[in-house]
């Protein structure tokens, strides 16, 4: 099945979407549509060993929330065959810029294990951002504060 109707069922369904992938993810796709197109799939995290400078930041503005594997860890280190599951936990109270988070996996034979991430939101603005889901509302918000 094409990617955007998996996306859409998912999305009728009620399942939130995760982006697994390796380094310097975003690479040649920084551009603000990259981050766009993620968010209107559905995708609410991206979990990948490193980030494209400008991409990390379109996504935290588009209330994409960017996860790094610690060092030594990575989708392949983890066995990841993507029929697992994943339960992000310690972001709904609030988030510090750089905080670790934890991910429960659930594998397809009902085994599962924690793993730490790094939340890659980086700076107090982006916390508030990301807060708000994304930059478009954030604005929207401050600026009917203000009227």
């Amino acid at each position: 099945m094409p990617i955007y109707n998996a996306a859409m069922r998912y999305k009728e369904e009620g399942v939130p979407l995760v982006v697994v992938a390796g380094r310097e993810y975003g690479t040649g796709s920084s551009r603000d549509w990259a981050a766009k197109g993620t968010r209107l799939l559905g995708v609410k995290a991206v979990i990948v060993e490193s980030f494209e400078r400008i991409h990390r930041s379109n996504l935290v503005g588009m209330g994409v929330l960017p996860l790094e594997f610690k060092p030594g860890v990575s989708r392949k280190t983890l066995e990841l065959d993507g029929t697992e599951l994943f339960d992000i936990s310690g972001v709904a109270g609030g988030i510090e810029p750089r905080q670790d988070v934890t991910c429960q996996i659930t594998r397809a034979d009902g085994s599962s294990e924690e793993i730490q991430l790094t939340c890659r939101i980086d700076t107090l603005d982006e916390v508030e951002y990301f807060r708000h889901g994304g930059i478009l509302q954030y604005v929207l918000r401050k600026l009917a504060a203000a009227a």
